[in-house]
């Protein structure tokens, strides 16, 4: 069994990177409500980094190689929408660079109700292994909904990749119900790279 190695220096540059754009572009002070219901005085807008070109550019490497680090041997990647959308396609396009393609698919929050009636888009296939992806993790809910319409079109979810952990339980909530979490940044790194 083969064990994750450490970051090298080109990708702790990376990660640092990512940390200091969503710092930056998408974390704001004040009070909100959150998608889960819950309040809180951050609130990470994800998107602004994730649909950004250089968001992109840096997201797509990172999760590979923190996909590599794990030791996650997969076929797609892919998570509820909109959130997970961009993050997926952008380790595609990595993966496609990299010489070691990685297919990418979206989770619908519910059935087409036309056409094939899927609830899963693109080149998913029954069988995959499959990395979920989500922008932030608050609850787990969205990964967890993903996980569920995975598992019922066939495919094996190996590990839950998230670009922000908000640390407010959701990597736990993803955990006890026996999948690994790996995340970009973490709600504490960003803030500490906020401007007070």
């Amino acid at each position: 069994m083969s064990h994750p190695s450490a970051p090298d220096d080109a990708s702790q540059e990376a990660s640092a990177r990512l940390v200091a754009l969503l710092a930056e572009r998408s974390a704001r002070r004040g009070d909100f409500t959150l998608a889960s219901g819950r309040r809180s005085t951050l609130y990470v807008d994800a998107r602004l980094t994730t649909m950004s070109p250089d968001g992109l550019a840096l997201i797509g490497p990172t999760a590979l190689a923190a996909i590599a680090r794990e030791g996650w041997s997969v076929d797609a990647v892919g998570g509820l929408t909109l959130g997970a959308d961009p993050v997926s396609y952008a380790i595609a396009y990595a993966s496609a660079l990299a010489g070691r393609p990685v297919r990418a698919f979206t989770v619908r929050k519910e059935a087409k109700q036309h056409g094939t009636g899927r609830l899963i888009e693109g080149p998913f296939r029954s069988g995959d292994r499959v990395v979920v992806v989500e922008d932030v993790i608050t609850t787990g809910g969205s990964a967890l909904r993903a996980v569920e319409a995975i598992r019922a079109a066939g495919g094996t979810v190996v590990g839950v990749l998230a670009v922000v952990d908000r640390e407010e339980g959701g990597r736990e909530a993803i955990e006890g119900a026996g999948l690994p979490v790996v995340a970009l940044a973490r709600a504490a790194d960003i803030v500490a790279r906020m401007p007070a």
